[in-house]
């Protein structure tokens, strides 16, 4: 059985989603939250395995919910649910290490479906998804302080650094001549080493410590 924290300011919304997974073979809802306080308590008390998070929520935002239970829990996912794709709290949750996120529009079996994914430890979404997210609100050098490149090797670094341009894992391992499981390896040194719990993060970082240059809408991508 997999645990789910549903958590939504809008009461109605709560009920719709508790009853869906409720309904559902396989899924235990542990409990509810209104707001980003009450899901980071409710989250350290029934310690779920996935947390279903409303990102814009009053007083303690849902991103900042996202951190402090990851802070607590690294383990926990959290799916993060919003009302547009493309949004300043999606690439906010990405950076905090949440597993994925989900428009509040998604059919029901898709929703479950999404629940599953992150629960078995797999990110949701796509590396085009992340990089249109990232090239739309990343500030260059942003994370620079926070993050300590300097601790990467140079392989690390190289891998780092296709991640950010969307690489997966094969792809990485053909371009550097090696086995995925030495890329997986790589990939593995460097989250630990940056305190990464997710690969979007990887990307974010990617971005904003200048690794990988964003496109801009003005004009043609620059090298990266």
């Amino acid at each position: 059985m997999t645990s789910v924290l549903v958590v939504d300011d809008q009461m109605l919304i709560r009920a719709g989603l508790t009853a869906l997974l409720r309904a559902a073979p396989g899924f235990d809802v542990a409990g509810e939250a209104a707001d980003g306080q009450e899901a980071v308590d409710r989250a350290r008390e029934l310690r779920p395995d996935v947390v279903l998070m409303d990102l814009r929520l009053p007083e303690v935002s849902g991103v900042t919910a996202t951190e402090r239970i990851l802070a607590e829990r690294p383990e926990a996912r959290v799916l993060a649910l919003t009302t547009f794709d493309l949004d300043e709290y999606v690439y906010a949750a990405l950076r905090a290490g949440a597993s994925g996120f989900l428009l509040k529009e998604t059919p029901a079996d898709q929703l479950l479906a999404a629940v599953r994914v992150v629960a078995g430890g797999e990110v949701l979404y796509g590396p085009t998804v992340v990089r249109r997210l990232v090239e739309t609100y990343t500030r260059a050098g942003a994370a620079c302080e926070a993050k300590e490149l300097t601790l990467l090797t140079a392989r690390e670094t190289q891998v780092l650094r296709l991640v950010g341009r969307g690489r997966d894992n094969a792809g990485i391992a053909g371009e550097l001549v090696v086995s995925e499981a030495t890329v997986k390896t790589h990939l593995h040194r460097v989250m630990t080493k940056l305190g990464l719990s997710s690969r979007a993060q990887a990307v974010v970082v990617a971005y904003e410590t200048g690794l990988v240059t964003p496109r801009r809408l003005d004009g043609p991508r620059p090298p990266d």
